[in-house]
């Protein structure tokens, strides 16, 4: 700040006579061209706990952003983040303490506890006793970060939207409730009135939520009085161009800059007083006078498949974008800043109520809006299942995402531990669900009415998830230990089955099976024709179970045939009473949204490039596969190859089944033949049974994860001339075990082959390590060593030894564009594989042992050095010591990269003659592989 700062005296405007539980004043400097706060604090602390307090905590999550080492920088790591990692220390935040003083201007004594860098500790010099105050007096500076990592911070057009920008209170309860800052919009600070003069370069305009005076103006600077009651934090928005409106509806003030092209702001008011008298007859009326919502703040939490598409694609009216948009944005910060639960131990509620709102919301006023919106009824869309679908299928569809997955969490968990796609979207999801499956269980207005005495009982007053549990208990005229026990508590699935039905007489006997170790309730409907004649509900019950209905004339019985049940699997929950199918087969044209009616089959045409040999291919791929994953699927995929002038393609099933949630969890087994060129003229084919057994971490965000497999891969391939084969045809079991454990930061990975054939035996071992360390350099190392423990392939000239440059993947596990090539473009074609060489040595095979190691290290961004050292052992010779050196260019990491070898064994290759022959390059064509590379940060 320079010294125009002198044009302004500071002065103290006293905090109002008030009722919060803390008085917090506030003076402030922005100097806008370091992007840093400079803050004279009063803290006017309250003790409320009925206990004598010698220690307080407070929340400084601004200083979250200090290091790559806080909790924050750890998480991002996690989530595959890297703006944070590589961003300029200037980037970053940080809070810097000059003191705290007591009232009497005491120093007193506080710390950071060690591994939480945004708690502050203090030491009171005296006890503060139950229903006395103290006050706290602190100076320090707050260094904004660059809003590139959580949208909050100073914009590249040197704007600040502020979050976390001062040092609060923590909440005690029975205990401090302190934990640091993840990223996941879970601040738990007490209600508290707030009294700040803020000063800034005059270009600027300050929203917030409070109300907001000008104390004084120039033309450098202005001085700001921002104050308000009963506040759980204060967010303010500092822009050069305002782009915030406000519009009032009755009493209440919404303050917004989330827009939708062409709306005039009579439309928008419309539609938010609309979505106000929704909220106030469902929750009850809003204790506060502001609403401030946001474009940060609705992007954060989008309604996901419709904010998410460019503006130009998304299939719905602008005032109907407008509207959704705004119901979810004003929903989530009604419910935000009146009602005080631990948002990271029992979010669950209030996201419940969410979904819950939004979708009485969508059955209220647009029960016949499709999921697809307009392009529902488009030209080739409307066959699709999934544009038959309403709008609210989608809350089902994103929490059958993770359950089909097997890594669905329980709503209990701690938002911590809930990995990225639960929190944001299955986690709520399964909470607005539950909340309209308990509603339909008990066939009346208790799951509303207790919301709304939820809302108006607890507004603006601390309150857990039990809170909530008594009054829907207390209202509920059945039995609802089941819905917190097992829906609630537990990630128990869902899923039933009806075995059997019988005609008894004037009654129906009906065999269940609950598939799932849980005691939650299922209906049952009876059908004529399309209309549902009958609906009888069956209390939890585990395994079998059998009950009598009367029989009216029903044609066939479904479970749950409304759907408002969050179950896994429903396509086995229809009985045909006369007829011999349960279910008509469908057949529909590429993948599809799952139909539980029909049972389907898809095909889609399939034209792509697998190698060389075969050229541009073309045929069909027949599967059932849905686009929420199966536990079994199939695929058979006939093509034609129109350089091999042959019908080749594949076929291939498998299943997988879960035992528990970690541990060993999970076994998958599946079957899978082949038939491909691999040369000219040439093709093989494969069988391979498969069987694995899965392991995983009690905690899902942790990445790691084993695996036990065993195969059997048989091959026959077509002889040739040029390529004698003593063994064209052969069969190898393979075992293999693997551990994992990577990040964005770390890597490691091991594993442990053994591969048994008629002529040969072997076993090998790899271990992988990538290390990013804090000032951005990279080291990455790779060790192999394998050994035959017998081998009679000789006469294969080399076919089944270990290779060290290039391996001739005789279990055909790489994607090579033209495996049997020995010169031209494709022969350099580079895969990380067993001795993992790069130069192209004399000798390149080994049919003894191999032991090698690789290793590279950053040089600047994504250019890299790499070594590779190691000895190769044939029978009949010594063992030789071989080398290799030189550049790589990490373009896209372990997809695209491209190897420059300068020296090795072979002596100065970079001098050479015919150069470009030497240069490797690895790529991957996989679209599941390079879909990974997005998918991670979600799982």
């Amino acid at each position: 700040m320079n010294t125009k700062k002198g044009y302004f005296i500071l002065f103290f405007i006293p905090c109002l006579s008030v009722f919060g539980q803390h008085s917090i004043t506030i003076d402030a400097i922005l100097d806008a061209e370091s992007h840093t706060l400079e803050i004279n604090q009063n803290i006017d602390y309250k003790n409320t706990t009925g206990q004598a307090l010698d220690t307080l905590y407070f929340v400084d999550w601004a200083n979250s952003f200090s290091s790559k080492t806080t909790p924050l920088g750890l998480r991002f790591n996690e989530d595959y983040r890297r703006d944070f990692h590589y961003a300029n220390d200037t980037e970053r935040g940080a809070t810097l303490i000059g003191e705290i003083t007591s009232e009497t201007g005491e120093n007193v004594q506080w710390n950071r506890p060690l591994g939480a860098p945004d708690i502050i500790q203090v030491v009171l010099l005296k006890p503060l006793f139950s229903g006395e105050n103290t006050t706290l007096n602190l100076k320090y500076s707050v260094k904004i970060p660059s809003s590139k990592f959580t949208k909050y911070g100073y914009t590249k057009d040197n704007e600040f939207n502020l979050e976390y920008w001062y040092i609060a209170p923590a909440i005690y309860t029975d205990h401090w409730e302190i934990y640091s800052n993840k990223n996941l919009q879970d601040i738990f600070l007490p209600l508290s009135n707030y009294s700040i003069n803020l000063i800034t370069p005059s270009e600027y305009s300050v929203t917030s939520m409070l109300e907001k005076h000008t104390v004084d103006k120039d033309r450098y600077f202005q001085k700001l009085h921002i104050s308000g009651k009963n506040q759980k934090e204060v967010k303010l928005y500092i822009k050069k161009f305002n782009d915030f409106y406000s519009i009032d509806v009755d009493s209440l003030k919404i303050i917004s800059n989330v827009r939708v092209r062409k709306l005039t702001e009579e439309v928008m008011h419309a539609k938010l007083e609309g979505i106000l008298k929704f909220l106030e007859k469902n929750l009850g009326k809003y204790p506060l006078q502001t609403l401030l919502i946001s474009t940060i703040e609705s992007n954060k939490n989008p309604l996901y498949g419709l904010n998410q598409l460019p503006k130009f694609l998304r299939p719905f009216p602008n005032d109907f974008q407008y509207e959704i948009q705004m119901l979810k944005s004003i929903t989530d910060a009604y419910l935000d800043n009146t009602i005080f639960l631990n948002p990271r131990t029992d979010k669950w509620v209030v996201d419940g109520f969410l979904v819950y709102l939004m979708m009485e919301y969508m059955d209220a006023y647009y029960p016949d809006m499709k999921l697809a919106g307009n392009l529902a009824d488009y030209f080739g869309i409307r066959w699709f299942h999934g544009a038959d679908l309403y709008f609210n299928k989608q809350y089902y569809l994103g929490y059958k995402n993770m359950a089909r997955n097997l890594i669905d969490q329980s709503l209990v968990t701690p938002r911590d531990s809930l990995l990225k796609f639960n929190y944001s979207i299955a986690n709520p999801y399964k909470a607005g669900l539950g909340l309209k499956y308990l509603e339909d269980y008990l066939g009346d207005m208790t799951v509303q009415n207790s919301i709304k005495e939820f809302y108006e009982q607890y507004s603006l007053k601390p309150v857990t998830q039990k809170d909530f549990a008594i009054i829907l208990k207390r209202r509920s005229k059945k039995d609802i230990n089941w819905f917190f026990k097992d829906f609630v508590g537990t990630n128990d699935k869902i899923d039933f089955k009806i075995k059997r039905i019988q005609k008894d007489g004037d009654s129906l006997r009906i065999t269940l099976k609950n598939k799932r170790n849980n005691l939650m309730p299922v209906p049952i409907h009876g059908l004529k024709g399309d209309s549902v004649i009958s609906k009888h509900w069956v209390d939890g019950f585990k395994g079998i179970t059998t009950v009598s209905v009367v029989n009216n004339g029903e044609e066939k019985i479904v479970l749950d045939y409304e759907e408002k049940i969050p179950e896994i699997k429903r396509n086995n929950n229809y009985g045909n009473i006369n007829g011999m199918l349960n279910k008509p087969i469908q057949v529909r044209f590429i993948k599809d949204i799952e139909d539980p009616s029909r049972s389907q089959v898809f095909f889609m045409p399939v034209l792509e490039f697998d190698n060389i040999y075969d050229g541009v291919t073309l045929g069909g791929k027949f599967y059932n596969k849905t686009v929420l994953r199966r536990p079994f699927i199939y695929k058979i995929t006939p093509t034609y190859g129109f350089k091999s002038k042959t019908l080749i393609g594949s076929i291939g099933f498998g299943g997988i089944f879960q035992f528990k949630e970690y541990g060993l969890y999970s076994l998958s087994a599946g079957l899978k033949m082949n038939k491909s060129s691999y040369a000219d003229n040439l093709f093989y084919k494969s069988v391979r049974p498969n069987i694995r057994l899965n392991f995983r971490n009690r905690d899902l965000r942790s990445n790691e994860y084993q695996y036990l497999s065993l195969r059997s891969v048989n091959i026959s391939r077509d002889k040739s001339l040029d390529i004698p084969l003593e063994t064209p045809n052969y069969s190898i079991y393979n075992l293999r075990y693997t551990y994992s454990n990577a990040n964005f930061e770390n890597i490691f990975r091991f594993w442990l082959d053994g591969e048994l054939a008629k002529n040969f035996s072997k076993v090998s071992a790899t271990v992988k390590c990538r290390k990013l360390f804090v000032n951005n350099r990279q080291i990455d190392l790779r060790f192999y060593a394998g050994t035959f423990l017998k081998n009679k392939t000789q006469a294969d000239n080399g076919f089944f030894d270990f290779g060290l440059d290039r391996p001739t993947d005789y279990l055909f596990n790489y994607g090579y564009i033209g495996r049997s090539e020995s010169d031209g473009l494709v022969s350099q074609q580079y895969i990380t594989a067993e001795g993992g060489f790069k130069s192209i040595l004399d000798t390149r095979f080994a049919n003894q042992w191999l032991t090698t190691i690789n290793a590279e290290a950053s040089i600047w961004n994504w250019i890299f050095a790499y070594g590779d050292a190691g000895y190769i052992k044939n029978s009949g010779s010594s063992p030789q010591f071989v080398w290799d050196s030189g550049i790589k260019l990490s373009l896209v990491a372990d997809y695209f990269e491209l190897y420059f070898p300068v020296a090795s064994t072979n002596g100065l290759e970079m001098g050479q003659k015919n150069y470009g022959e030497k240069i490797r390059f690895k790529v991957t064509l996989s679209p599941k592989t390079l879909l990974g590379l997005f998918t991670r940060r979600w799982y």
